[in-house]
């Protein structure tokens, strides 16, 4: 295919496709069934998670750097499995970003970037990408705070595409392909704002 574009992406979405790269960079599209989601209404922050939470040891912050978040996730995949995250994707998820569908959720300490996800929002449907993480908890804590983001705004669907340990332990399920679309339409076609003007309201407890 010729180079990957935000419209793309946004297609790729509302059809239940998603792109990732091959080792030698070559994009393919996965619609994988059974497809892995997370219930948003059920999720309770592991205790193991609450220390990190009332101590404040992270400053989260919402879509402040975008690219550098998809960059530690694409560092990440490199040491572990290789990354099937391009620069051709890298490209057209931050041009995503710049139109209002993407976003990243951040974790800081000493105003250094240590751990945060991405994904992308269209209507009240939110598909998770990636995290990564450089201190322990980071990433665990930008997840927690995507989970009461997505709760507050009431969003209905959040698709992890595939199974795995790390999606499970945040309670991941897998349901049928023609289950999710029928879901992923519903999502799709109702309105919802993955953040508002003033975002700290979203997490006060």
């Amino acid at each position: 295919m010729t180079q990957l574009t935000a419209d793309d992406l946004i297609y790729g979405y509302i059809n239940g496709i998603f792109p990732m790269a091959d080792a030698d960079n070559t994009l393919y599209w996965y619609s994988p069934d059974p497809r892995a989601v997370i219930p948003i209404d059920t999720y309770h922050s592991p205790k193991s998670l609450r220390p990190s939470l009332n101590k404040g040891a992270f400053e989260v912050r919402i879509d402040t750097d975008f690219e550098a978040v998809m960059r530690g996730c694409a560092a990440a995949r490199h040491t572990e499995e290789g990354t099937w995250i391009s620069e051709d994707i890298i490209q057209a998820y931050t041009d995503l970003y710049k139109l209002g569908f993407a976003h990243s959720i951040e974790t800081y300490q000493e105003g250094r970037l240590v751990g945060g996800l991405y994904g992308v929002a269209i209507g009240a449907a939110f598909f998770g990408e990636s995290m990564f993480y450089k201190v322990s908890g980071a990433s665990k804590v930008a997840f927690h705070y995507l989970m009461e983001l997505l709760k507050k705004q009431k969003f209905l669907l959040l698709d992890t595409q595939f199974i795995n340990d790390n999606v499970r332990r945040f309670g991941a399920i897998e349901i049928p392909k023609s289950e999710y679309m029928a879901r992923l339409r519903k999502a799709i076609a109702t309105k919802a704002r993955f953040t508002e003007p003033d975002v700290e309201h979203l997490f006060q407890r």
